[in-house]
């Protein structure tokens, strides 16, 4: 047996034990394990952030076994199993790789990206809108991204990328005229459409502004546990100190990135 699917089927038959004698197991059901499930995927994303092979390796494993979790869940109540599960998704795949398994051209990869779309949208018999596929819960900017993605998915983008930099500038135009009038509510607005702009410039030009952001973030971070270290050296807090001290120190972290 190929070694893949010796490792697949251990994992299958170890479920099957914790389902049946574990007293943690046994009681979990799919509304207890989501919470679980989410916690998993931000530590898989923490780990791939890290470029840190061996930990992305144990928590592909994490998430793998939920994914075994829900699917034993659903042979329980005859609604599913892990067979349907892995059938629907091989299908779905081969039905959206038309120049793979059929005979479909495309030159590149966002000639793929469009097919994908325009696929998706026949798969709900034409009466599917390009945006309702996308989660309601997810986080504003990875929501903000994909609707401009999947905009894009159908034709509806800038015929320039360039063209995106005139907009970003007339929206933060609009946000420093509202904050000049103190109006609160159109300057959130304002606010919004600024960061959607910026979103849509990361994206025409090929950056993840989610993983942009989040490098900048863990840079801060970093930057700023260097100042209050030095800070504590020295005998003092961040309170007591000007704010032209906190540069220079935050000059000296920024050389040892």
């Amino acid at each position: 047996m190929d070694k893949r699917l010796k490792a697949f089927e251990h994992l299958l038959n170890i479920m099957d034990d914790l389902r049946e004698k574990c007293p943690w197991d046994s009681i979990q059901t799919i509304d207890s394990l989501r919470t679980l499930t989410i916690e998993e995927v931000y530590e898989l994303s923490d780990a791939i952030m890290r470029k840190d092979m061996q930990e992305i390796k144990k928590e592909l494993g994490d998430l793998m076994l939920h994914m075994v979790f829900y699917a034993k869940i659903g042979s329980e109540t005859n609604d599913f199993d892990i067979s349907d599960v892995l059938n629907t998704i091989s299908d779905k795949l081969i039905y959206r790789h038309p120049h793979i398994y059929g005979n479909v051209d495309v030159e590149n990869a966002q000639e793929v990206s469009e097919n994908w779309e325009e696929l998706k949208l026949k798969e709900k018999g034409g009466n599917g809108c390009v945006l309702c596929g996308i989660p309601q819960n997810l986080p504003a900017m990875i929501k903000a991204y994909r609707i401009q993605d999947k905009a894009r998915g159908v034709g509806f983008d800038w015929d320039k990328k360039e063209q995106v930099w005139d907009k970003l500038n007339e929206e933060f135009e609009e946000l420093k005229e509202e904050v000049r009038v103190a109006d609160q509510d159109k300057t959130e607005a304002e606010f919004g459409d600024l960061l959607f702009s910026v979103i849509n410039a990361a994206r025409l030009y090929g950056v993840n502004p989610e993983t942009a952001l989040e490098r900048t973030n863990r840079k801060f971070i970093s930057r700023f546990n260097y100042l209050e270290n030095q800070t504590i050296k020295k005998g003092k807090s961040l309170k007591e100190m000007k704010l032209d001290e906190m540069e220079k120190i935050w000059q000296k972290a920024k050389k040892f990135e």
